[in-house]
């Protein structure tokens, strides 16, 4: 769920956005019919998905949250991630936030007939409660949790992670910073040689 990631990643090309935006929708090869830059933003995020779960520093944040979530530790730490993206926007783009956002935003409203049917459904909630932007403050990142501990029938018990987040807030922000770094890096790297030919 690491929207703002994937979407910052895309390096401001619309096409690779859109694509490395609703690849978490697609299964295995099931997007031979869409546009080829969209294509190629499904095989970024997949690289960028990748390169993540493999990472030592991710690996550091996902370990602290282990005992209680078990394999959804590293969906919380995307969303940890994310939090950590939105609050320090200003380090990483000269776009204020809320024009990203709202850029994002009239980019999917745009191109709305090829995106798939599940990303379709989530736009209307998506735009209606900003998560992007929310995804900055404390409460923001509390309800997406919560709404993913729904998707699991409560099983994941993510909505209680909000509680780690505020107990080791400076170390995962430590991780954070270490690791994105290295991110952006990769990630712009394997964007032109994925999508510039």
């Amino acid at each position: 769920m690491n929207f703002l990631a994937h979407i910052y990643l895309s390096f401001g090309d619309d096409e690779i956005t859109i694509g490395n935006f609703i690849a978490d929708s697609i299964r295995g090869n099931k997007y031979k019919h869409l546009p080829d830059r969209i294509q190629k933003g499904i095989l970024l995020h997949r690289e960028i998905d990748t390169y993540t779960d493999s990472h030592p520093v991710a690996k550091t944040s996902s370990k602290r949250l282990h005992k209680n979530y078990s394999h959804y530790s590293q969906v919380i730490v995307d969303i940890f991630y994310d939090h950590f993206l939105a609050k320090n926007w200003k380090q990483y783009s000269d776009i204020p936030l809320e024009l990203f956002v709202e850029n994002f935003y009239d980019l999917l409203k745009e191109n709305v007939t090829i995106l798939p049917e599940g990303t379709k459904r989530m736009i209307p909630y998506m735009i209606s409660d900003n998560w992007l932007l929310n995804y900055a403050k404390m409460d923001g990142i509390s309800r997406v949790l919560s709404g993913m501990n729904r998707r699991t029938n409560n099983r994941s018990k993510m909505n209680y992670a909000i509680l780690d987040l505020e107990k080791d807030y400076d170390s995962f922000e430590l991780e954070f910073t270490a690791f994105f770094k290295e991110l952006e890096a990769f990630s712009k790297q394997k964007y032109i040689s994925i999508c510039e030919y």
